[in-house]
């Protein structure tokens, strides 16, 4: 396996796939151990019609997939309730269940509904939190991720990221019997796509800007690659870090003010630090190896990247004040395409031994590695903006999809598309 910053047209083996199709989620492992909470469902006034979506099911999906929560099935519910006043708290915490979320919809003046929902502590009996949204039905999967977010709020104390997007590379057969890459972003669970830029050559490495609002990217439109930063309203991109190099692997800083890159000078890939309010361009390492990969940390004093200078692909840190960098990883053969959890206390890397690559977290302060996946041809890991899950690339049944995985281990899902592949996955920043 090799990093794609490193050589980058050896990863371009993306297969045919409709630029505005769902990718479907399929659970793909479930370890029990989360917080037993019960979902009830949404409750519908007589006479209004059955909202389009479910409710409850998305946000047990998302509170599931997190590996934190444990959503009780419908018939092990110890009593059927349809408002707080009713519900028997005993009876819950007789079944273990420490948490309870009771939802109504009802159509409002506006043509739309207020959605309705209250989170209960059966342990204290008590009411933790209450919302009526007002929303159009066409924004009812929207409100139910935004539900998910505030309670996950309320029981952990960290913001949700049900209702982030991720970015992701497809392609499509194109008129001329040539494939189309398609840089595409969607909800996190991979609804609601949307098409921002589609060429005739290959797309790489999308990288989400701190505020949500631009995406940079790889791109070979003039034969060589090329790093652009694209406008998700608008659309404008521009070409940066100049024409005459070649340019790779971009990463925003925290601040958004600049961009971290691989740029090849005389053939020897190093990391540069890209300035975009004064177009200055820093080169960060000046080794013989090749340097890639790079990744800020959250504080935006270093970097962390790939490289090959100990003879095998490992991780390093580098102060973007120019101290000398310090290697990272030492289990394995193989360790690269790292990022870093937002708290900043732990990596994300590919990890490879004699089973393959799998995706793994180490613990920057005691060096602790978890292995979470078992493929052996997983890659790209892209910690959620609240660092609770893990999306990346993996393949399955010889073609490629994306897959995340809670950062504790317990549940993983794949998101694929009915035809063709999808690569490079990065996950978007909170809203």
């Amino acid at each position: 396996m090799i990093p794609r910053g490193i050589c980058a047209l050896l990863l371009l083996f993306l297969c045919v796939s409709r630029a505005h199709a769902v990718l479907e989620i399929e659970i793909t492992k479930g370890v029990e151990g989360g917080v037993p909470i019960a979902i009830l469902p949404w409750q519908v006034a007589p006479g209004d019609a059955q909202p389009a979506e479910d409710i409850a099911a998305i946000v047990s999906n998302d509170l599931y997939s997190t590996g934190l929560f444990s959503p009780i099935d419908e018939n092990e519910f110890p009593q059927r309730a349809t408002r707080a006043s009713e519900i028997n708290y005993q009876l819950w915490r007789n079944n273990g269940i420490e948490n309870i979320v009771l939802g109504n919809l009802r159509t409002n003046t506006i043509g739309g509904f207020d959605v309705q929902f209250q989170l209960l502590d059966a342990i204290r009996g008590r009411q933790l939190a209450g919302y009526s949204i007002p929303v159009e039905e066409g924004d009812l999967r929207r409100v139910a991720h935004k539900i998910s977010d505030l309670i996950f709020e309320e029981l952990t104390g960290t913001p949700g990221a049900f209702s982030t997007r991720i970015a992701y590379i497809s392609t499509q057969a194109g008129d001329n019997g040539r494939n189309r890459y398609v840089l595409q972003i969607a909800d996190y669970d991979g609804y609601n796509p949307v098409t921002i830029f589609t060429s005739d050559w290959p797309l790489l490495s999308p990288a989400w800007s701190p505020d949500g609002e631009r995406i940079a990217y790889v791109s070979f439109e003039n034969q060589r690659p090329e790093i652009y930063i694209q406008e998700i309203a608008g659309g404008n991109r521009s070409l940066t870090a100049g024409p005459t190099r070649l340019n790779s692997a971009p990463a925003w800083s925290p601040d958004g003010e600049r961009l971290a890159l691989t740029r090849s000078e005389n053939g020897n890939p190093d990391i540069y630090i890209l300035d975009l309010n004064s177009n200055l361009l820093t080169r960060l390492t000046d080794y013989s190896s090749i340097d890639t990969e790079p990744v800020w940390t959250p504080d935006g004093e270093s970097v962390i990247f790939t490289s090959d200078r100990s003879g095998q692909p490992q991780l390093y840190r580098q102060s973007v004040n120019g101290d000398g960098p310090q290697r990272l990883t030492f289990e394995g053969v193989y360790n690269a395409g790292a990022d870093v959890s937002p708290d900043g206390e732990q990596l994300a890397m590919v990890h490879g031994d004699a089973r393959g690559y799998q995706i793994a977290t180490k613990a920057i302060d005691t060096g602790a590695v978890r292995v979470l996946t078992d493929g052996s041809l997983d890659e790209g890991p892209s910690f959620a903006p609240n660092g609770s899950m893990i999306l990346y690339a993996t393949t399955y049944q010889g073609r490629g999809v994306l897959a995340a995985v809670s950062q504790n281990g317990r549940v993983s899902q794949r998101l694929r598309l009915q035809e063709g592949e999808v690569r490079e996955p990065v996950w978007g920043p909170l809203p």
